[in-house]
């Protein structure tokens, strides 16, 4: 009877410990399976949800029109001597390293400075950097708009240069899901293999 009893209690340990063992595998599964990127995971911010602008073929643009791609939205100006340029070619580079996915990876340029950034320069401007690429515009109040919604820092800087002006402005960009949720942001001068292997994490 005592041995009887033994055996019970030892198949309902084994049977409990056989329990906990499954319960601590799935949750070591499910901490595998969250996704660490490198930029700066901002998932859930109450920002970042309105984008009605023109595309440099005179299109009508808004972020739902890009759902079922990764969208890295930055913003900038033509006449921008360093950070644009670099980020756009560091996006440019990241696309190539994607390979096969680069078509499901969408990189919209938005100007902060619609006096001097025409439709025409933006035509020519940012599809230099890669055909896919697609620069945005508004009017002023339609740029300050979108400004205060992705809270974007832009300044003018008055110089005696030809240009007359340059603009102070927040140098990121932002990376939207294929669900068109705004998720990371990617810090200016990010190496292009880390910004393609946060864009991999996201498709």
């Amino acid at each position: 009877m005592l041995l009887q009893r033994c055996d019970s209690v030892n198949k309902l340990m084994r049977l409990i410990l056989l329990a906990l063992f499954i319960v601590v595998l799935a949750g070591c599964n499910a901490a595998n399976n969250e996704q660490k990127f490198n930029a700066t995971d901002i998932t859930g911010v109450d920002f970042g949800n309105t984008l009605n602008l023109t595309d440099h073929t005179g299109k009508p643009r808004s972020l739902t029109d890009f759902k079922g791609k990764v969208v890295a939205l930055f913003f900038g100006y033509t006449h921008c001597p360093d950070v644009c340029p670099t980020t756009l070619t560091d996006m440019k580079q990241a696309m190539k390293l994607l390979g096969g996915q680069a078509d499901e990876l969408q990189v919209l340029f938005v100007t902060l400075d619609p006096e001097r950034d025409t439709q025409a320069l933006l035509a020519e401007y940012v599809p230099a950097f890669d055909a896919s690429f697609i620069g945005l515009y508004g009017t002023k109040e339609q740029t300050a708009s979108v400004l205060k919604d992705f809270k974007i820092f832009a300044a003018k800087v008055e110089n005696k240069g030809r240009s007359g002006y340059t603009i102070d402005h927040s140098a990121g960009v932002y990376m939207f899901d294929k669900a068109g949720k705004i998720r990371l942001y990617v810090d200016y001068g990010t190496k292009p293999d880390v910004i393609a292997s946060d864009v991999k994490q996201l498709l």
